[in-house]
């Protein structure tokens, strides 16, 4: 079993925020491309008078063959929080005041149901095999869940509405 590692990526955020919004905007992402949502852990420190601290672990799982899977993590750290009641027509929705960090990892797992290590010959016949698809590893799983995870990202950043409408790209689309 090999894991092989994507770069991370980050999100920081301050001013208010639907947490709850955001998580089921995540969640559905992960499970509209069929991820296993795992909540790894979760810790909730004793508030200050700025606020609560917490901090999640999630993981979402994918077993794309036999042979490769995909694991995209994410943690979140979130400082000063309080909560806030915001009129929203007629009614009042719950919504959070504080800062949060994101931090995104990516994983492919090879061999991940260990079919070619229960022996030196089949852990030399891994090895080989692995070796063989080298290529097909980096340039279709590695390349996939690298720019799927960055998908997450934007869809992350778009929910705290930290994109801008207009980038220099865009620029160029409109002149003729």
């Amino acid at each position: 079993m090999t894991k092989i590692g994507l770069p991370k990526a980050y999100i920081q955020y301050t001013g208010l925020f639907d947490f709850d919004g955001f998580y089921a905007a995540m969640i559905k992402w992960l499970k509209e491309r069929e991820y296993e949502w795992h909540e790894k852990g979760q810790k909730h420190k004793v508030p200050t008078p700025k606020g609560a601290e917490l901090e999640w672990n999630w993981e979402g799982r994918k077993e794309v063959t036999d042979y490769i899977k995909y694991v995209l993590g994410i943690k979140a750290h979130l400082w000063d929080i309080t909560e806030v009641k915001v009129d929203q027509g007629r009614r009042k929705k719950k919504l959070m005041n504080g800062r949060i960090q994101l931090v995104m990892s990516g994983q492919v797992i090879t061999d991940w149901q260990k079919k070619w290590g229960k022996n030196k010959f089949t852990k030399f016949l891994g090895r080989l095999y692995e070796k063989m698809i080298r290529r097909e590893i980096e340039a279709v799983y590695i390349d996939t869940l690298y720019y799927r995870m960055w998908d997450l990202h934007a869809v992350i950043k778009k929910y705290f509405d930290m994109q801008t409408k207009w980038n220099e790209y865009n620029k160029y689309l409109k002149e003729d």
